[in-house]
């Protein structure tokens, strides 16, 4: 039997891109996986993907905005398997634009999905992590946060903001019952550039997206082995981009 086989893991953003692709993966794996996301019908049908092949799947509807949503996620999770073992925070929004053009609502989502959804996901499943004795805050961030570029200054600070807070959390839970693991990828093929009102900027995303942007399931693979590692091993930060990004 697969060594995953007794973890349970729950994903935000599962419904498309990395989310969708680290369930397929670790699900296959043998882990029990919990999927969240806003579009059901996407989550249903991921769910019922898995369990026609024997896996573990069940699905909630979460607007990481939400904390109650993620508190839901977590005690489905709790309900239906037990326990959890990894709450990988993916979701992610990103309408970048230059600052220049104020675009107010737009910084505003990026704070409250990329930044306040992840601190709702870590307040929910904290308690749960604590209870057991052990648990694994896995978190998607993005390599716009180490390298700075025009137009992404506000998502650069969100993603930085992740990355502060998840060191944080490791530096006070050193007694050996949390472990957090910050995944930075560069270009993958997502629906990140959905987003994108600027023309041009989108045009510029969308031809890397064709170009040169990675499988979703390279990120995959990079959250399945932050996740393998034995208990004592910690996998603290993974940076992943196509080898021709600059």
């Amino acid at each position: 039997m697969d060594e995953l086989h007794d973890r349970v893991v729950a994903i935000t953003g599962a419904s498309s891109g990395i989310g969708a692709a680290t369930a397929r993966r670790l699900a296959r794996r043998g882990a029990a996986v919990v999927l969240g996301a806003r579009r059901t019908d996407r989550l249903d049908d991921l769910a019922a993907e898995l369990q026609a092949e024997g896996g573990r799947a069940v699905a909630v509807t979460v607007d990481v905005t939400r904390a109650e949503d993620l508190h839901r996620l977590v005690a489905t999770a709790v309900s239906t398997y037990g326990r959890l073992d990894v709450l990988v925070a993916n979701a992610g929004v990103g309408p970048i634009s230059p600052m220049t053009a104020r675009r107010t609502a737009d910084w505003n989502a990026m704070i409250d999905v990329n930044l306040r959804g992840v601190l709702h996901g870590i307040d929910a499943a904290l308690p749960v992590f604590e209870q057991q004795g052990r648990g694994h805050f896995v978190t998607i961030v993005s390599t716009a946060g180490i390298k700075i570029v025009p137009t992404m200054a506000v998502y650069a600070a969100t993603k930085n903001a992740v990355r502060t807070l998840l060191e944080g959390l490791r530096q006070e839970s050193t007694d050996g019952t949390l472990k957090t693991t910050a995944i930075s990828p560069g270009y993958v093929r997502t629906e990140f550039g959905d987003s994108v009102t600027d023309p041009t900027i989108r045009a510029q995303i969308d031809r890397g997206m064709q170009e040169f942007a990675l499988d979703p399931d390279a990120v995959a693979r990079a959250v399945e082995f932050a996740v393998d590692q034995p208990w004592e091993v910690e996998i603290g930060e993974l940076s992943i981009r196509p080898t021709v990004q600059g």
